[in-house]
């Protein structure tokens, strides 16, 4: 496949989606843009590194922007080729919103900007569907440190063509308890570990979520239970159950703080003494950093249309290393890893516009989309 960067980048976004990338398998697609990058951009230095592809700028400008986007795509479902419903004016197929209509938007610009106001690092990476182990952005972190830094980085991860800021932090504790094994027939001699997680169940099901406004954008946090584990037989009284506890919290909080708070909730619960706490998972989150030059330059170019961003994102790896980051990108997020994935062209059209004054403040009135 030879992909053609500067042709409308809703059509770069088809093009991207008829190539297969699903997680663990980008080699094909990092192939095409490698290529494309080489041939048809100027004044960037090309790097590959796996199924990673890295390119920049270095025209001393004093701004320094990172365009970001992952590669790869959850299995497909019978959603390649793309087809386009030229009727609707959207696009369907596998990745079309999660992510290559934003690396489509990423590459068009890369290969038709001519007059950067700001240099430009563009990364595109592998395995961020998976599990955190393998994601290339990670990788890129450990072994090419230097190739991240930037003043502000933009994730292409879909937004509905709205800035999302930051994100939330995420953690899981699992919650154990143990009881009594007996016969359901004699069950008073036995001690129900099921029945012991009432309790606890009843004071998350209580659970009043914060809210915080930071930079202007409302986090709403929140206490769920996702999982209760326990039962022997259908005649056996449980002498173990568990419940699996997920907190996504707002960007003030540190991992350290959230767990301290889920400790406290499940220590004010009844029959928190015989509890076991276990932490299962944990990822910090980001703040908004809109207050940030770069930042704020970003979302002037967008109208000042920007909120919170729910769930956690890579932008959380730019945070923790200083760098102010937001998410940004074409397309309804809860449309991503459906059967019936689709893009509206025009989101496309509108997330391009945007980039394309921020990083050389002109419009792309000129250009035939």
């Amino acid at each position: 496949m030879v992909l053609d960067l500067r042709a409308d980048p809703a059509v770069l976004t088809a093009a991207l989606i008829d190539i297969p990338s699903e997680s663990h398998d980008e080699s094909a697609i990092a192939d095409a843009v490698e290529a494309a990058l080489r041939e048809q951009t100027a004044g960037f230095e090309v790097r590959r590194h796996g199924n990673r592809v890295l390119a920049r700028t270095a025209l001393g400008r004093d701004r320094r922007v990172l365009l970001a986007g992952h590669l790869d795509t959850v299995p497909i479902a019978g959603n390649v080729p793309h087809r386009w419903d030229s009727g609707a004016g959207v696009i369907h197929g596998c990745g079309s919103v999660d992510m290559k209509s934003g690396d489509a938007v990423f590459l068009h610009l890369a290969a038709t900007l001519t007059d950067l106001r700001h240099d430009v690092t563009l990364v595109f990476y592998d395995c961020e569907e998976i599990a955190a182990e393998y994601n290339g952005l990670g990788v890129i972190e450990a072994e090419l440190p230097d190739w991240l830094d930037a003043d502000v980085a933009i994730l292409g991860e879909p937004t509905g063509g709205l800035i999302e800021a930051g994100c939330q932090g995420t953690l899981r504790v699992r919650v154990s308890v143990h009881g009594a094994r007996a016969h359901t027939a004699r069950s008073w001699m036995g001690d129900n570990a099921i029945h012991r997680l009432a309790g606890l169940l009843g004071t998350l099901d209580g659970y009043v979520p914060r809210r915080v406004d930071i930079d202007g954008c409302e986090y709403r946090e929140g206490l769920q239970a996702v999982a209760v584990t326990g039962g022997v037989a259908g005649n056996v009284v449980p002498d173990r159950a568990s419940v699996d506890i997920n907190f996504r919290f707002a960007p003030d909080r540190s991992t350290a703080q959230a767990l301290a708070h889920v400790r406290e909730v499940i220590d004010g619960a009844p029959g928190s003494t015989e509890f076991d706490v276990e932490l299962t998972d944990s990822a910090g989150g980001a703040l908004p950093g809109l207050s940030h030059p770069a930042a704020a330059e970003l979302v002037a170019a967008a109208d000042h249309k920007f909120r919170a961003k729910y769930g956690w994102t890579d932008v959380s790896r730019f945070a923790a290393r200083g760098t102010p980051a937001v998410n940004f990108g074409p397309g309804d997020p809860s449309l991503a890893h459906r059967r019936d994935e689709h893009v509206p062209v025009e989101q496309i059209h509108a997330v391009h516009r945007v980039l394309r004054g921020y990083l050389s403040g002109a419009s792309d009135a000129g250009e035939s989309l």
